[in-house]
């Protein structure tokens, strides 16, 4: 089950339209306060590999264990040194196929395994790249053995025949095909095709339907035989472990496999169809540079360029790095100032990619409405023209450098990241310590060497450049389904046994109890709460902020009001503009990021530990001092409005859109979103009247977890919130009762051109504070809380291969929420999966669950807790959430407790109450107006 296989850009600059994270800023004049006094400095090391230990066995397998002090649990990650970079035409996408394939079982385990990683309670997932496919799960510390011995399992005794090919294989198509949906992805797919005709770079991740569907046991097999042994593969292991004991028990699970005296292999050699070798040639050398233009349905233009790059060895490496950072890295960048300052761009980023052969720098920018691509690219152009011309400045350069060290440490707190980043360098760069290596490098870039890669890999004549222009589509184009659409019955059969599936887990010793450490709460006079938790196994500090301003105060005339307000806290205050706002964050590579939701707006932040008091200097002034600049107002306005049209092009979008308001009656706060019109009619003065009504002391709280001195901490938010007052009652609102509907209630809100269908199912259902909250955990976590694991992942995509992805969930928040069960389908299997997801939900409530499921269910929540506290950011979130929806802190002690406590009779009570697959909404998103 891969996670998203393109390298991701970093959307630094609009982040995102439909959230609305930022707005450019303009100089208002004004005193300028000096930063405050930098508290208890904590020595900060870069060093990413310190402690790591690499290991060699005897046969081939590298080892890299790196001991983490602080959660009690352990990420163990596998790297295939093979990928895409690996294949040619007629073999594009088979190392993905076969990333499916391993979750399909093995001999000695012919069971589908993301069912045992599931019943180990793991955090477990895998991916495609180009360079390596990865498999990566995080369990409790007593269960690192256990995974070892299933990674060790799929590496030699993967089950591969045509049955399973077959049903994995419409899996992905469902998947590739949900990337189509997409046009970002089908003009970045056209760019990257034109850029690297004769190179794999040049092919996409997934593959290609063609070759997906010419793929063979026999051939996805010879693949799997050849390239997964441990020569090509990579062990890291992150966490809280001992490593003697750990290198044992990799020893025991590892040492067996392959073949004595066998030397790690450095780089695959790349595969073309008929077992040849391909040949990286590079980008295509550029006489003419017309853009490529594609003219296919969608929402909004669209602009993508490409620039190659040499690889990841390069020792222009660092200096690409910082030229990345002063093109697009905040408000003061230039790109920002030029496409995003300016209007000219609504949403869009950069991204520079090195590997092993190559590499490309990508630049994706979508116009503002009433601008052109045509526009956008010029004032890009003229941008990298600029940097060519003339070096950056010193400032410049040395806060690119000061934000890149501070994001590699910010970015790696948690044990899986570390361990990601270590398995990226060792297969990519073929050095564990290249991150390192990288950050070394960083202090001798000087803006000469800026201005000297920006000329050597940023000429015009070095570029492919492509247009999207979107087109008017008559329904029904586009749309693989048949005219006529035959609703199978459908039997779901008896559900797999846990029992079953437990005869092949490996044995671990029992879990020690979990155990949350509580925060200290501390309230000033003005009713702010402050939460904190000091943890001094990290340099950072995490922040996690809520005002319960959320986006249940939007009506149905002022729809996105919340949004812009959060959108442009950053935008400005009575004492900084943007820019200085901006200079004050980034100048020391500190992170703070506004975001509405329904029932507040959150304020997720991290910082270096002497740098917290900058990260509350921020906080303290956009929550007190917000001004929202008309100009800065306009052009996130401007964003939102483009970002409603992209949302209206997405079938999960409307899919979404369309149950809510078909379970909700107009006036419902659950059934309000926000349209091009509703946005359009907002002005200034309405968001600052928003701001001074709802953000106030009493309804906020500010959670920090990190390394910080706590009474130090305490005199700084005193003074920089005590004079923060608010009078009279805090804004509340109200959700009336809403029924579940009557019957089966469909609705088709038809998307021309879409290859991929969304499907929203369920009705309203319960709240947090309800008796039967925790049997609707355990009830969930069976039906549909995990697509490999549930019934309704094994039935829907593994067994039939209906879907990419299923889920079910209850919205049990402060208010009661629906209950939803989530489909992707290609829209001719659309019907024969909802058939058997609402006779799945039948079966369930009329037969109830097992015993065992009932065991299993338990045990994977109450596992997955521990793991999912592990990182500090999320540890802070959950604090936050807990006490802005009313919620005990001591409720997360007692939350094992609780769940442990659930009876069968409990869950099967919970199943006759909460599921009815007899009155519910279904809504289907896609080309077809239905059977």
């Amino acid at each position: 089950m891969p996670v998203p296989r393109m390298p991701t850009p970093r959307l630094t600059a609009a982040l995102s339209v439909l959230l609305l994270l930022g707005a450019p800023g303009s100089a208002q004049g004004g005193v300028v306060p000096a930063l405050p006094p930098k508290v208890a400095p904590a020595p900060v090391t870069y060093s990413t590999t310190a402690n790591v230990r690499q290991t060699i066995l005897d046969n081939g397998l590298t080892v890299l264990t790196k001991e983490v002090r602080g959660a009690p649990v352990v990420s163990v990650q596998v790297f295939y040194k093979i990928g895409s970079r690996n294949e040619g035409p007629g073999v594009n996408g088979i190392a993905h196929q076969l990333e499916h394939m391993m979750f399909k079982g093995t001999t000695d385990r012919p069971v589908q395994f993301g069912r045992l990683l599931g019943a180990l309670g793991a955090d477990f997932n895998a991916f495609t790249s180009y360079d390596q496919t990865a498999y990566h799960e995080t369990v409790q510390r007593e269960k690192a053995g256990a995974a070892l011995a299933l990674e060790a399992d799929r590496m030699v005794n993967a089950q591969i025949d045509p049955d399973k090919l077959a049903g994995e294989r419409r899996v992905v198509l469902s998947e590739i095909e949900g990337d189509e949906n997409d046009p970002q992805y089908r003009l970045s797919r056209a760019v990257q095709a034109a850029a690297f005709p004769t190179s794999p770079y040049g092919l996409t991740v997934g593959g290609t339907r063609k070759d997906i569907e010419g793929f063979t046991a026999d051939k996805v097999k010879a693949y799997y035989q050849k390239y997964y042994s441990p020569e090509y593969a990579t062990l890291v292991i992150v966490g809280d472990f001992k490593t003697d004991a750990m290198l044992k028990e990799v020893q025991a699970q590892f040492g067996k496999l392959g073949k004595p005296g066998t030397k790690p292999v450095s780089s695959s050699a790349p595969l073309v169809a008929g077992g040849s070798e391909a040949t990286f040639t590079g980008a295509v050398p550029k006489t003419v540079t017309a853009p490529i233009l594609l003219k296919e349905a969608g929402a909004t233009p669209l602009l993508s360029a490409v620039y190659p790059l040499p690889d990841i060895g390069s020792p222009d490496a660092a200096a690409i790095k910082v030229l990345d950072y002063v093109l697009l890295s905040g408000r003061t960048s230039r790109l920002y100032t030029a496409l995003f300052e300016s209007g000219l761009a609504a949403d869009g980023g950069t991204s520079p990619n090195q590997f092993l052969h190559g590499g490309w720098y990508e630049f994706n920018f979508t116009p503002a409405p009433g601008k052109t691509v045509q526009e956008l690219d010029a004032a890009l152009l003229g941008t990298l023209a600029e940097l060519r011309s003339r070096p950056p400045s010193a400032d410049e350069v040395k806060q690119a450098i000061t934000q890149i060290r501070a994001g590699q440490v910010l970015g790696t707190v948690s044990v899986d990241a570390q361990a990601q980043s270590l398995g990226l360098d060792a297969t990519t760069a073929g050095d564990y310590r290249y991150t390192d290596r990288l950050l070394a490098a960083l202090a001798k870039v000087a803006p000469a060497d800026v201005q000297r890669v920006a000329q050597k890999y940023l000429a015009d004549n070095s570029r492919t450049v492509g247009y999207f222009e979107p087109t008017a589509i008559k329904e029904g184009q586009g749309g693989k389904a048949p005219t006529t659409t035959t609703v199978e019955a459908f039997n779901a059969g008896p559900p797999v046994d846990p029992a079953e599936v437990a005869k092949y887990l490996p044995a671990f010793p029992a879990p020690g109890s979990a155990s949350v450490t509580l925060p200290e709460q501390y309230m000033l006079p003005n009713g702010l709460m402050v939460l904190l938790l000091r943890d001094t196994g990290t340099p950072t500090v995490s922040l996690s902020a809520n005002v319960l301003a959320g986006r249940e105060f939007d009506t149905d005339a002022s729809a996105g009001l919340v949004d812009l307000v959060a959108g442009n806290l950053l935008s400005g205050t009575t004492t900084r503009d943007a820019a200085t706002l901006s200079k004050l964050i980034d100048g020391v590579g500190a992170q703070l990021s506004p975001s509405a939701s329904r029932f507040g707006v959150a304020i997720g932040g991290a910082s270096l530990s002497p740098d917290l008091p900058v990260l509350i200097e921020g906080l303290a002034d956009i929550l007190q001092n917000a001004t929202f600049p008309d100009k800065e107002f306009k052009l996130t306005q401007a964003r939102a409005i483009q970002g409603v049209k992209q949302a209206d092009d997405s079938p999960g979008s409307v899919a979404q859109q369309v149950f809510r308001k078909t379970v909700y009656p107009v006036g419902n706060p659950w059934q309000t979103f926000s349209t091009g019109q509703t946005l359009a009619a907002l002005k200034q003065p309405d968001l600052l009247a928003f701001y001074k009504a709802h953000y106030r002391p009493d309804t906020t709280v500010i959670t920090l977890v990190g390394n910080f001195d706590p009474a130090q901490v305490k005199t700084l938010l005193n003074q920089k919130f005590g004079a923060w007052t608010a009078s009279g009652a805090a804004p509340t609102v109200s959700y009336p009762v809403v029924g579940k509907p009557q019957g089966v209630v469909r609705a088709y809100p038809v998307l021309p051109g879409k290859t991929q269908a969304v499907t929203y199912l369920g009705y309203q259902s319960i709240d947090r504070k309800d008796p039967r909250y925790y049997a609707s955990l355990v009830l969930n976590q069976v039906l549909g809380g995990d697509t490999l694991s549930s019934r309704l992942g094994t039935e829907l995509r593994d067994k039939q291969g209906l879907t990419y992805g299923v889920s079910s969930g209850f919205s049990a928040g402060k208010v009661p929420g629906p209950f939803v069960v989530t489909l992707q389908t290609n829209p001719a299997d659309t019907e024969k999966a909802v058939q058997a997801a609402l006779v799945l939900i039948g079966n369930v409530h009329d037969q109830g669950l097992t015993q065992t499921e009932v065991n299993t269910a338990k045990n994977t929540l109450t596992s997955g807790f521990t793991v999912g506290l592990s990182n500090p950011a999320a540890l802070a979130g959950t604090f936050t959430g807990f006490y802005s929806d009313g919620l005990p802190l001591d409720e997360l002690r007692l939350y094992t407790q609780k769940v442990g406590a659930v009876t069968l009779e409990q869950v099967n009570a919970a199943a006759k109450e909460l599921l009815d697959p007899q009155n519910v909404v279904v809504v289907t998103a896609g080309p077809n107006k239905g059977p």
